[in-house]
């Protein structure tokens, strides 16, 4: 069945390391749209961080933002909205409070932080936005966040909170590693194979019509239940095992060399 729908993860994928689109990855999506195929974006990232590169591609349909938690298209209509409950969010950020863990928390597409530190200031540079810090009242600014991210010092840690969050608030959310050291928080029924089966049905489209590319454990869903799934070469072991296909790294835009052997039908 021919591909209708390219969704692409952003970090890791459409992005090489330096946070940029390929000139290569434009074209080749340039060229899937003028042929019919719909092309959008599904990213853990904040909707207005994830927006310039949407208007870089030219996409006009809804992109998913926060793995899925919000579908928004780039005008700003909200088509699906799933936030984590209030009381779970502030019992998140009192345990991170105590033991000195940073997190980050998001109302109405703005962040919020406790302080201004090198994590706040990695991900505001990362992420092209501007944060707010404000204090040890974090958890007055988690009313009703679609997200919220956690940044660890290493990888062997990350892994240990996901395994303790999992734990204690087993049910009420879900903690996935997006990163090496970034663990995103989300309501339980989110995630971006969710949020595409709502896309397509707003689109009219099957999963077999879609091809999905990603890196890393939070494109997981999105890999198991895309028609045509591919990892990046630089993807994780666990998004490799969970695609069909893997195509060239980031850096050598992937994206493209799978959008013209898979969906445009060309080599090269």
């Amino acid at each position: 069945m021919a591909i209708k729908l390219v969704i692409s993860d952003l970090d890791g994928t459409l992005l090489d390391c330096d946070h940029q689109i390929s000139e290569a990855n434009k074209l080749a999506i340039f060229e899937a749209v003028q042929s019919g195929v719909t092309v959008t974006i599904a990213t853990g990232r904040m909707y207005p961080s994830a927006l310039p590169y949407a208007k870089q591609l030219g996409v006009d349909v809804p992109i998913i933002t926060y793995n899925g938690a919000v579908i928004k298209s780039v005008s700003g209509e909200i088509l699906y909205e799933q936030c984590l409950d209030t009381g779970v969010a502030q019992e998140i950020i009192t345990l991170c409070q105590e033991n000195d863990w940073y997190i980050q928390t998001i109302d109405d597409d703005n962040l919020y932080f406790k302080e201004h530190n090198e994590k706040a200031k990695y991900y505001e540079s990362v992420a092209g936005i501007k944060g707010h810090a404000v204090g040890k009242n974090l958890a007055d600014y988690a009313k009703r966040p679609p997200k919220m991210l956690m940044i660890t010092d290493n990888e062997v840690q990350t892994d240990e909170i996901v395994a303790l969050l999992e734990k204690q608030f087993a049910g009420r959310i879900t903690a996935v590693k997006s990163m090496p050291t970034y663990i995103e928080i989300i309501h339980p029924s989110v995630n971006k194979a969710a949020a595409v089966d709502r896309l397509i049905e707003k689109l009219n489209l099957s999963r077999e019509e879609v091809m999905a590319l990603g890196d890393s454990n939070n494109d997981l869903p999105m890999l198991k239940a895309a028609g045509l799934s591919v990892a990046m070469g630089n993807a994780n072991q666990k998004a490799k095992a969970a695609a069909k296909v893997v195509t060239e790294d980031n850096n050598h835009s992937g994206v493209a060399v799978a959008i013209r052997k898979y969906v445009l039908q060309k080599q090269g």
